[in-house]
């Protein structure tokens, strides 16, 4: 379960983070995880609510946006979802394509007092 490790680690940017913006307790975590990622959100929340106990980030809310793999052609330049890795551009048929997104994992923000 590397869902675990991940929030291990963003508790911990987290923690450290929170001196520099003068908080003492967080009430909620927000995150941009692309689908690549291949994250489990119930096993994300679970391993949240376990790795915060006796934190101060314990009973923040966790907030998880979903980001789809988004390709883009490397012929015509064309941006589409990307449903399946045999996936050729939609408008040109060119079977190359740039991931543009969906490789995401990153803290978009935290609140607290």
């Amino acid at each position: 379960m590397h869902e675990l490790s991940i929030i291990e680690s963003i508790v911990d940017i987290v923690l450290e983070e929170m001196p520099k913006h003068n908080l003492t307790k967080v009430t909620k975590v927000s995150l941009r995880i692309g689908d690549m990622r291949q994250v489990v959100p119930d096993a994300m929340q679970f391993g949240f609510e376990v790795v915060t106990k006796n934190t101060p980030l314990e009973d923040a809310e966790l907030l998880i946006e979903h980001i789809p793999i988004t390709g883009q052609c490397e012929k015509c330049k064309h941006e589409f979802l990307v449903k399946s890795w045999l996936d050729n551009c939609p408008r040109c048929e060119h079977p190359n394509i740039q991931i543009i997104a969906g490789k995401e994992l990153e803290i978009a923000e935290f609140e607290g007092t």
